[in-house]
């Protein structure tokens, strides 16, 4: 039994919080540091061999979503709720000693002797309604005021759990998906039984044509219930959509490759830049798309770029494969046409494509309840100040008055001492 205290009061305790949230400060570090989502062999790469082990063995590939930051946000949860519960029952013994008639003048912040008329520093104080009780045949008049600001930090620490559990929450149960596409495209939302059209794609532009924002206008239609939404999505600005949120994420180049066999038509596709084409009748055979320079330049030592974003000197950059080895890399001016044995590619037409990512969190509302609940604790804790106030009646007909405050007692002594001089002849 003295053991289950030991660890009740350990789990319950600032330390173990406070040793919580270096521990969860270091894997987010960590997590940061760290490029997510990558394979082994992008690890090996780019640090080496043992140390991409290491990343994939810890999970450091997706510390986020790992089983290891669940653990702490799990045990920061239940130290908070441990400390809201064990808090609770002094809180409510609080509440009630403020409108409970004081039983001695040790609470007393300060006092005020000979007051004639008490009342009056009450009302000058903007107390509650006065209640009157007996103490050892003498009257006895208290009042409180703001006490609900005794549940500041409590509420406070209830937000943050929210906050907390819901972010978890819904980090390890939230769907994301991706769709990319060019203007008149449609496409599958990943299994989420949603199709999405992009009806349109525009990019605004500023006076020196850099960009200001990229606007789509989708179409998005629920396979199930047969139901059809429409949206204007624009970066910062998603839309909700079946309880999906999509974002307008990015933009890049895309072109129209056509195929052709011995001068007949075999085959036509819109590629996004980073993505391929296999060769219909010969899919060993495989045409990768690079990028696209709409003002191309070569820079020695740099490789190709692009002076601008309008297309002045286009030039696509090509990779050729076959059996999964590379057969060459090259870059295609204009109109300038690969050739491979009996097949002719072109690459034509190029156009922006968008990029839209779709999520659902079914704790998003959790989350934002949190947030509400912190910043509703957070100005009972700085903003309300509890307060009380009582009059014990001397002998000689005259009053003492007390006065006391558990956050802000000196600025309340201030206004205490102005409503006793105010009522003073």
């Amino acid at each position: 039994m003295l053991t289950i205290k030991k660890i009740w009061k350990f789990l319950s305790s600032m330390r173990f919080a406070i040793l919580l949230l270096v521990i969860l400060a270091a894997a987010c570090s960590a997590g940061s540091f760290v490029t997510q989502g990558q394979s082994y062999a992008w690890y090996a790469q780019h640090y080496s061999e043992r140390t991409a082990a290491l990343i994939l063995a810890l999970h450091l590939d997706d510390a986020f979503h790992s089983w290891w930051f669940l653990l702490i946000t799990g045990f920061l949860c239940l130290n908070l709720l441990l400390c809201n519960v064990i808090c609770l029952p002094q809180l409510i013994r609080r509440m009630k000693a403020q409108s409970s008639p004081p039983g001695s003048e040790h609470a007393a912040g300060f006092s005020e002797e000979n007051v004639k008329d008490p009342i009056s520093v009450f009302h000058r104080l903007h107390m509650n309604p006065v209640k009157t009780a007996d103490r050892e045949g003498r009257e006895l008049l208290y009042s409180s005021r703001n006490t609900i600001g005794l549940w500041g930090a409590w509420i406070c620490h209830l937000g943050i759990l929210f906050l907390i559990a819901g972010f978890s929450l819904g980090q390890f149960t939230q769907q994301q998906e991706s769709v990319y596409g060019v203007a008149g495209q449609t496409k599958p939302v990943g299994n989420s039984g949603l199709i999405l059209t992009i009806d349109d794609f525009r990019i605004g532009l500023r006076d020196d044509d850099t960009v200001e924002q990229y606007t789509a206008d989708i179409t998005v239609h629920d396979t199930k219930s047969g139901d059809v939404q429409n949206a204007s999505i624009s970066v910062n600005y998603p839309a909700a959509l079946f309880g999906w949120k999509f974002y307008q994420n990015s933009t890049g180049w895309a072109e129209l490759v056509t195929v052709t066999e011995n001068g007949e038509p075999l085959q036509s596709e819109v590629l996004c830049a980073g993505e391929y084409l296999r060769i219909s009748d010969k899919p060993d055979l495989v045409v990768y798309f690079n990028a696209f320079y709409p003002d191309y330049v070569l820079v020695p030592g740099s490789g190709p770029q692009t002076l601008s974003g309008k297309i002045n000197n286009p030039a696509t950059l090509y990779s050729v494969y076959y059996q999964d080895q590379i057969l060459g890399m090259n870059v295609l001016m204009g109109e300038e046409e690969l050739t491979i044995d009996e097949y002719t590619v072109v690459f034509s037409e190029p156009q922006s494509y968008t990029l839209i990512q779709a999520k659902k969190d079914s704790f998003t509302q959790l989350a934002f309840l949190g947030g509400i609940v912190t910043m509703i604790g957070l100005i009972l804790a700085f903003y309300i100040q509890p307060t009380r106030v009582w009059a014990v009646q001397d002998d000689s007909g005259t009053w003492t008055v007390f006065g006391s405050s558990p956050k802000g007692g000196v600025l309340f002594k201030e206004k205490f001492e102005e409503a006793v001089r105010s009522g003073s002849p």
